[in-house]
């Protein structure tokens, strides 16, 4: 990957394309690329629809290659959501073929002069732009559809829908899986917005006739690979229950613990919870001739997802992930799996994140808009969204614009982010992730819920607050740097309990470039990623009073622990103190 593609939206006379070399990039990829980006030349007041954002759409460093689970694509901006520096993650095929056709960032930048849309073609010869108002309003599935037929089946597709285009602020991007369904999302901070207000619709990269990216040591990266899947198919997450239930395994695993946020973390045990299981969705989906095993990309050998069918054996959705079961189940009171498929489905095609909508359905809840567990009615509030009424663009814009205008106190939010599918209370570990992380609430920053709850990489009690801060700020650096190998975060289950599996990590990465990796070399570009996004959010107005949760997690005890939130703000405070 020695190319960067700047797409100037603005340019004099119509957009133009420019393809340079990396540059002062060099060596970068993933998260690292679209951080370092943006934090180095996007303003860090700018508005995030306007001219000066950009959109950093980067495949990661080990992208493009015969490694197994490198198939992360990363997409970053300045969040219309949180109003940080955003890096959004997804998988499906369009990381590995950006990679092979030698991309190491496509960057989005400037502001079309007219409401034209525009599709950009991305093959061995180079880069097309073209204007397509034929798409205006598609929604993500009968937008692939239409493009398939004009390019066929051997691409990949990254679309956003008609959210997207509303520059609602909970809008996703959407990438294909190998069925080049668009069911694999940049979802959180609101980055489909960002493509919409540079008048994207759809990239289509086609590797045709490019190969593999070659390592520089062939047998080295060879036996690496061969020893690292080794290691990820041996070890019981990784290697049993995540392909057997998919994440979803953890519904009944965090209601045992009671930290399964219920009606908007009004308690943290749903009564119903054992219906939305992991276990019961794979067997309902193995019952409907769909599938609890699927791998979101080529190379994955963990296939966490799956295919959710109805009750006829017809295609409804991709299998719902925990956070989506959650956000769309518990959350809202609702136990039935059909419904939440339902939901994910058109989460997916208007293009939002399941988890802030979901959110955000929780919070209307709360307000009287419908009842908790009106399976009919959150269907119907999607569906607003869909149609960009007003009280759709209301929930469109997220959880903490829909709490402000009902006038709901609860709101489960951190920098204007919902928090995900644990409670902070229970759960104290997650609870510093979710103030401090450098991107609004975000189990995946640093998902402490590994060795609080699950036990891997060591054992810190949940409910207490020794090591919590510790353990949150090892995580958020291991996890920015993962996120910059193009590697899934799934890997750190096997790489925080066996040595010889992070080795093999090491001397991927180490055998690929012709360097020697350690350890050492790991956290440091973590520890510089984190720099990086810390600045451009210090120069964007944030301070440490941003990073806190909402003051009822300080002050309502949750059941059935009845605890709090203890995690002082002097330890807050310490987080990025390395």
């Amino acid at each position: 990957m020695d190319k960067i593609a700047r797409i100037d939206m603005g340019g004099v006379g119509g957009p133009t394309v420019t393809v340079t070399e990396v540059g002062e990039y060099a060596g970068l990829g993933g998260r690292a690329m679209t951080s370092i980006i943006v934090a180095t030349e996007v303003h860090p007041l700018a508005h995030p629809l306007g001219a000066e954002n950009k959109l950093v759409i980067s495949p990661g460093m080990l992208s493009g290659t015969a490694g197994a689970m490198t198939g992360r694509l990363s997409v970053g901006c300045k969040s219309p959501l949180t109003g940080t520096i955003k890096e959004s993650n997804a998988g499906g095929q369009a990381a590995q073929v950006l990679a092979r056709l030698g991309y190491a960032a496509v960057i989005l930048e400037g502001k079309p002069t007219t409401d034209d849309l525009y599709k950009l073609y991305i093959n061995k010869d180079g880069i097309k732009l073209t204007v397509d108002n034929s798409l205006r309003l598609l929604d993500n599935y009968p937008a692939v559809a239409k493009l398939r037929g004009e390019y066929g089946d051997k691409v990949a597709y990254m679309t956003i829908g008609s959210a997207g285009e509303r520059k609602l602020l909970s809008a996703s991007i959407a990438c294909t899986d190998p069925e080049l369904r668009p069911t694999r999302h940049c979802g959180r901070g609101g980055v489909g917005a960002v493509m919409g207000a540079k008048g994207i619709k759809a990239i289509i990269m086609d590797d045709a006739g490019m190969k593999m990216r070659p390592p520089k040591e062939p047998e080295r990266y060879r036996d690496a690979n061969r020893k690292f899947v080794e290691g990820l198919r041996k070890h019981p997450v990784t290697g049993e229950g995540l392909p057997a239930y998919g994440t979803n395994i953890l519904t009944n695993i965090l209601n045992e613990a009671g930290g399964y946020p219920t009606k908007n973390f009004r308690t943290g045990v749903y009564a119903g919870g054992s219906k939305l299981s992991g276990e019961a969705q794979a067997e309902l989906e193995i019952k409907r001739g769909g599938s609890a095993t699927h791998g979101c990309h080529r190379g994955c050998v963990i296939q966490c997802s799956g295919i959710y069918n109805d009750a006829n054996g017809n295609y409804v959705t991709k299998q719902p992930e925990y956070e989506t079961v959650w956000s769309h189940g518990g959350h809202c009171g609702i136990d039935d799996l059909d419904t939440v498929a339902t939901l994910d489905y058109m989460d997916d095609n208007i293009g939002v994140d399941t988890i802030e909508m979901g959110v955000t359905i929780g919070v209307a809840m709360d307000a009287g808009v419908i009842e908790f567990g009106d399976k009919e009615g959150a269907i119907r509030l999607v569906n607003e969204v869909g149609l960009g009424t007003p009280l759709g663009r209301i929930l469109g814009s997220g959880a903490a614009i829909t709490g402000k205008v009902f006038g709901v106190e609860r709101v489960p939010v951190v920098k204007d982010q919902a928090l995900p599918a644990y409670d902070p209370r229970p759960i104290q570990g997650i609870g510093v992730t979710y103030a401090t992380t450098t991107q609004g609430a975000d189990h995946t920053a640093g998902y402490a819920i590994a060795t609080n709850i699950l036990k891997v990489g060591g054992d810190v009690d949940p409910l207490k607050t020794e090591g919590q801060v510790e353990l949150s700020r090892n995580l958020q650096i291991a996890t920015a740097a993962i996120d910059s190998t193009g590697m899934c975060l799934f890997i750190a289950f096997a790489i925080m309990d066996q040595p010889e599996t992070f080795q093999a990590l090491l001397d991927m990465l180490g055998s690929f470039y012709g360097i020697t990796m350690t350890g050492d070399d790991v956290v440091a570009l973590g520890k510089k990623v984190l720099s990086a996004e810390r600045d451009f959010n210090k120069r964007a107005g944030f301070t440490a009073a941003h990073d806190r949760l909402p003051r009822f997690f300080y002050n309502e005890p949750v059941a059935p622990h009845n605890q709090v939130f203890q995690i002082t703000d002097e330890e807050l405070d310490t987080v990025f103190n390395w």
